[in-house]
């Protein structure tokens, strides 16, 4: 994390004609044809696949939207200054080519993986996976439900190692899990009020945040604690805004991708499993996960995190459409 604000729009169309006249060609050729499939859609609610789009029902800003995040800027997004360096922050996916149709898309995708973006806003985790990790994930999910597209679904996103051939995969806007409760760190990102608990941005953040005075509120009203990979987190949960949206994303995709069916992990109880899964087992799951499913040294989304909540309303959804 940087201790200075950001102090420029990612989505700057100057800029990125600047940066397309500085790239050479070559590089610019595949980035080109993938982003030509389609014409700049109006802002709405709806995502893009194959060039084609989507209704999900929540706000939705895609890369190609003044506001948006755009991950296929080949360099940093936050710094005019910064030069640009000609690499793409996602891939193409196992086995398809670069104009893969969703027909083919359907067939590979097969898992949504849930993040916490430990960054506290989308904006500032735009800014580390773009400036700072030259990584990517598909979705950001912001503190007041605005979900942001940062790349069209057919690219490979670097966002969870070894499932990234397979997933789509969202950062919804958090600042984490500790193992200690209230520690330095939590009190950094959450004071009290006459109403209980909220976020607050510390002072180096320029939150980004689209709904003017959003004040971001845990859904339960103290920390959870909770077992993950073996260790015990404790996590403020994530807003309403978010489990709706999230919720709405969610039976969108299945609708799209049949095989992401609305489930996750469980055990033999029925309760949603805790720790990652072997690789065979990862593999052979259709649905959705945590990256703490995916790698052992990962905790998100975390012990708040509300799984039944999301699956039993994205499965409502689903049924009325």
């Amino acid at each position: 994390m940087h201790p200075d604000p950001v102090p420029a729009a990612p989505n700057d169309r100057r800029t990125h004609r600047a940066w397309l006249l500085a790239v050479p060609l070559v590089v610019l050729m595949p980035l080109l044809v993938r982003c030509a499939t389609a014409p700049p859609p109006a802002p709405g609610d709806a995502f893009e696949v194959c060039g084609k789009r989507f209704d999900i029902g929540a706000p939705v800003l895609t890369w190609r939207e003044p506001g948006g995040y755009d991950a296929y800027r080949l360099g940093p997004a936050f710094d005019p200054a910064a030069p640009l360096d000609g690499e793409r922050r996602y891939g193409t996916r196992s086995g398809l080519a670069d104009d893969a149709s969703l027909a083919d898309l359907q067939q590979v995708v097969h898992q949504f993986v849930l993040h916490f973006d430990a960054c506290g806003t989308s904006r500032q985790c735009f800014k580390v996976l773009q400036d700072v990790r030259k990584l990517s994930v598909h979705f950001l999910l912001d503190v007041d439900g605005t979900i942001y597209q940062t790349l069209d679904l057919r690219e490979k996103a670097h966002h969870a190692t070894i499932a990234n051939d397979g997933s789509i995969g969202v950062e919804i806007a958090h600042p984490g899990a500790w193992p200690q409760p209230l520690n330095a760190d939590m009190r950094r990102w959450y004071e009290q009020d006459e109403i209980g608990w909220r976020m607050r941005f510390p002072d180096w953040i320029e939150h980004g945040v689209a709904t003017p005075g959003f004040v971001a509120r845990p859904a339960r009203p103290e920390p959870i604690a909770g077992a993950v990979n073996g260790r015990v987190y404790h996590q403020f949960d994530f807003t309403e805004p978010q489990y709706h949206a999230l919720a709405q994303l969610c039976a969108a995709l299945q609708r799209v991708f049949p095989r992401i069916r609305l489930e996750a992990p469980r055990d033999a109880s029925g309760r949603v499993v805790d720790h990652a899964l072997s690789a065979d087992a990862l593999r052979a799951f259709d649905g959705i996960v945590g990256h703490f499913h995916v790698q052992q040294n990962k905790q998100d989304p975390g012990p708040a995190f509300q799984w039944d909540r999301v699956l039993d309303e994205a499965r409502a959804l689903r049924a009325a459409r």
